[in-house]
């Protein structure tokens, strides 16, 4: 692993452990057995590892949810996609995540201003699938923004919970959340 990624994962490690407002240089420069000034050789500050984690996650959504869009599968094709998606980008690197989730909130303001524009473009997308379910008579007549943050909190947790040594894989946490999703959404059938 090159410094600087053994630097970035250790990071993330602590920020998830002791958030933004936790992580020191100090106590990352002990946990990695160096001079806090050595790190400054790699990083230039915890606000621009923040930055990077936050922005390289909302692109990975933002990616995935466009993929998503630009295929012609039907609503409950395209959801079960995303729900996949999603999943598997929060469980490739847990306390990137975490902190993704949780610590965004300390980005500097015009960062946190184009991170809150980038999410919100997220949200809209996946409104856009649940209202093609209306569409297609498959999903319930339901608001559609309430539908996403709801789907969005469900998909969400799963940084507080899973764990890779545990019973699911992130794929069977796909396929659990995603029948319970369409089992909400889907018409019943008369």
């Amino acid at each position: 692993m090159a410094r600087k990624e053994e630097i970035r994962s250790i990071a993330l490690r602590l920020m998830k452990t002791h958030g933004f407002g936790g992580l020191t240089m100090r106590l990352l420069a002990k946990e990695l057995g160096i001079e806090a000034a050595s790190i400054y050789n790699h990083i230039s500050s915890k606000d621009e590892l923040l930055e990077t984690v936050c922005f390289d996650l909302a692109s990975k959504f933002e990616s995935a949810v466009l993929e998503v869009n630009d295929i012609y599968f039907n609503a409950p094709e395209k959801l079960s996609m995303l729900v996949k998606l999603h999943i598997e980008i929060l469980c490739a690197d847990l306390n990137a995540s975490t902190v993704f989730m949780h610590e965004w909130r300390y980005l500097k303001e015009e960062p946190r201003l184009d991170f809150v524009s980038k999410r919100n473009h997220y949200e809209q997308e996946i409104r856009k699938i649940i209202q093609l379910g209306i569409d297609e008579g498959h999903f319930n007549e339901v608001e559609t923004k309430f539908a996403a943050l709801t789907l969005l909190s469900a998909l969400n947790s799963v940084v507080e919970w899973y764990k890779p040594t545990g019973t699911l894989t992130p794929l069977q946490v796909a396929q659990q959340l995603n029948q319970f999703v369409l089992t909400g959404l889907s018409k019943q059938k008369i």
